[in-house]
């Protein structure tokens, strides 16, 4: 089941193509907002705090699988945009092998060094057993991770992007249940939530590889069609690596971020840990929408539609802004009762923290919808080094402010909270100029 993106209404074909990833998006998220309900309200505090932590640590390390998928999708969409299905096939074999070798030597690399990492992120001692007890376990999961990202990436390039949705649904409603049976009825703590989210892990990575197999062979290449050379070897490990870095240092960011939030102590931990679960569902579909927007723009830019392209750009500003705008309200005005989700109301330290993480923070996602797009913009044009330029700048300042900031007496932990939006409208200011200057080019080709 494929899509074409380069025909149809521009706004229509990218919002039909994109909720179907933004679904898929909001069921990944319940793996961890499970992960951390059930164990908040059945263990305790320190074991959401715990459970939170883990959560940063292995969003960083995943992202780095997801990135190198990412980037291989990138690959793909733009040979399906061009017609080249010969590439395709070779592309699709090559980044497989080349991901999946990644994905054993990070799985080696974390199991080994799993206590360093941990002291090194300040993990206090009262949540230390708990939280080395569930990252152990999940960390098992990391090429369950692998295949379900290589595969949907790969679907998505040819514009399928409803299966992924069908696997990620069953995994969620899996893990849900294990989780419930797991940690509220059998008490196995923390390494029962890590279990159930390593078993959901399985049914949608070993699930869609599955179905590509079955039901979409064509996509893979047959031994007699195999060639891989160095000059596709260098475009798939180009875009993936790109890809890889930007996501990466996304999260070792925020990584930064969560070892200075627990410098501050369990409280501010376990506020953090509940406000980033609301904040991830908060500004997801615009992350996601951005992702299915690049697919959007990889396709066309494939096929040689650069007028699409830039009407394609217009269009989601518009829907990502009216998006954006619409839930800081939301999230500016519920975030007590948001926060109730998670913390018990008695817990009054824990939820105003996190009141004012959420009202600080959440009240600035257009800034953050845009970045999305540019992510997004460049990487579909082919331009992926610029993706990991505005990430840089923009966790760059994000992290410097916070560490220069967050110090200062009268200041705190608000001075972490402020500094993220700052980093977002520094980031779009430097995409926008350059994306002005990258579109003028991409017409002057067209005219010359």
């Amino acid at each position: 089941m494929t899509k074409d993106l380069t025909a149809g209404s521009v706004t229509k074909t990218m919002l039909f193509f994109a909720c179907p990833m933004i679904l898929g998006n909001l069921l990944q998220q319940l793996y961890n907002v499970a992960d951390s309900f059930i164990v908040g309200k059945f263990i305790g505090s320190d074991a959401l705090a715990a459970v939170g932590s883990a959560y940063s640590l292995m969003t960083f390390i995943t992202s780095v699988l997801i990135g190198l998928c990412m980037g291989s999708g990138t690959v793909f969409s733009v040979c399906f945009g061009k017609g080249d299905r010969t590439k395709l096939k070779n592309s699709a074999a090559a980044s497989f092998i080349f991901i999946a070798a990644v994905t054993v030597i990070i799985n080696i690399i974390v199991f080994a060094a799993v206590d360093p990492i941990l002291h090194i992120l300040n993990v206090p001692d009262d949540v230390y057993a708990m939280m080395r007890s569930y990252v152990v376990i999940v960390f098992g999961g990391l090429i369950l991770v692998f295949l379900y990202n290589y595969f949907a990436f790969l679907l998505r390039a040819i514009g399928n992007s409803a299966v992924p949705l069908y696997f990620l649904g069953a995994a969620a409603v899996i893990n849900i249940a294990l989780d419930i049976l797991l940690v509220a009825v059998f008490d196995m703590g923390t390494g029962g939530a890590a279990t159930a989210t390593v078993i959901a892990q399985a049914v949608s990575g070993v699930g869609l590889g599955a179905y590509v197999l079955i039901k979409e062979p064509e996509l893979l290449p047959k031994k007699s069609e195999l060639h891989i050379t160095s000059a596709l070897v260098k475009e798939v490990t180009r875009h993936s690596f790109a890809a890889s870095i930007q996501q990466s240092v996304m999260n070792f960011g925020i990584l930064m971020i969560q070892g200075l939030v627990n410098s501050f102590g369990t409280a501010v931990m376990a506020a953090f840990a509940a406000a980033v679960k609301i904040d991830s569902f908060a500004y997801m579909p615009a992350q996601e929408f951005g992702n299915a927007f690049s697919i959007f723009i990889s396709q066309n830019h494939g096929g040689g539609k650069h007028d699409r392209v830039k009407e394609g750009m217009r269009r989601a500003a518009v829907v990502s802004t009216v998006f954006c705008l619409f839930v800081s309200a939301m999230i500016f005005v519920l975030a007590k009762y948001l926060m109730q989700i998670f913390i018990a109301p008695s817990e009054t330290e824990i939820i105003g923290i996190g009141i004012g993480y959420l009202r600080i923070e959440g009240s600035f996602y257009i800034g953050i919808g845009v970045l999305f797009l540019l992510y997004g913009f460049y990487r579909g044009i082919e331009k992926p080094e610029m993706s990991l330029v505005l990430t840089i700048i923009s966790l760059g300042t994000r992290v410097l402010l916070a560490y220069v900031l967050s110090p200062v007496p009268a200041i705190g932990v608000v001075g972490i909270w402020s500094s993220i939006p700052i980093g977002w409208f520094l980031a779009d200011a430097v995409g926008i100029l350059y994306m002005k200057k990258a579109l003028g080019s991409a017409q002057n080709n067209k005219n010359g």
